[in-house]
């Protein structure tokens, strides 16, 4: 697939007089044609882009002093999507992280939101979809969104409703476990598991696994009432 949509990674021409600034996002990933792929669709959603193979070479080149989020893979060689996110941390960098992970590495994302990382999203994905998380993650970060008390108790009250066993399910699947390691940990078939994770979905008015973790990770080790 072609590249060079705008990729400061690689210079970006002279903005004419007046131009509204990009918002800015940088791309780690070392499968090429992903890298290429996220180039074009988020210089076509309106973004500056700068790419990177790796997170050693983006922590060395990347311009970290401006607005934006960063997308990374979570399983490349040099370094994963989590160790960057502790390196982001170590350096007070205060971009949000987005994760891109597989079906294997969900656990990694859960750890990496854990550690600060702000949303995670499951591959393959709808180009709509990562768009449009992008922008809530930079507007999030550019109006120094924080949850507060009325948020956590929102979630607090949504974790309330769930079911002994929905709730059983939900700590296992914000651990990272697949619907499989689920059903062997807690006894049952895979088929009750789907059920009782469409169910607790529903209740949390999660959209995506990267919401009911978001929402478990605000409520935190506060007791729930059943």
């Amino acid at each position: 697939m072609a590249t060079g949509f705008d990729s400061t990674a690689r210079g970006n021409p002279p903005k004419p007089a007046g131009e509204v600034l990009r918002p800015a996002v940088i791309v780690v990933d070392d499968d090429a044609s992903m890298r290429s792929a996220l180039e074009r669709l988020l210089y076509l959603a309106g973004f500056s882009v700068e790419a990177f193979s790796s997170g050693i070479q983006m922590l060395a080149r990347a311009h970290l002093d401006r607005g934006g989020c960063i997308i990374s893979d979570m399983v490349m060689p040099d370094m994963t999507g989590l160790e960057l996110q502790s390196c982001l941390n170590q350096r007070n960098v205060p971009l949000p992280l987005i994760c891109l992970s597989g079906s294997s590495d969900i656990e990694m994302a859960v750890e990496a939101m854990r550690q600060g990382a702000v949303d995670f999203i499951e591959k393959p994905f709808e180009n709509d979809d990562l768009v449009q998380r992008v922008h809530r993650a930079i507007d999030e970060y550019e109006h120094g969104h924080r949850h507060d008390e009325v948020e956590r108790r929102e979630a607090a009250r949504r974790l309330a409703t769930l079911t002994p066993r929905e709730a059983a399910v939900l700590e296992l699947i914000v651990a990272g476990k697949t619907n499989k390691e689920v059903a062997r940990s807690l006894g049952g078939s895979h088929r009750t598991i789907e059920v009782h994770r469409q169910h607790l979905m529903e209740k949390m008015a999660a959209q995506n696994l990267a919401d009911l973790v978001r929402m478990r990770l605000l409520v935190g080790d506060k007791s729930r009432a059943h």
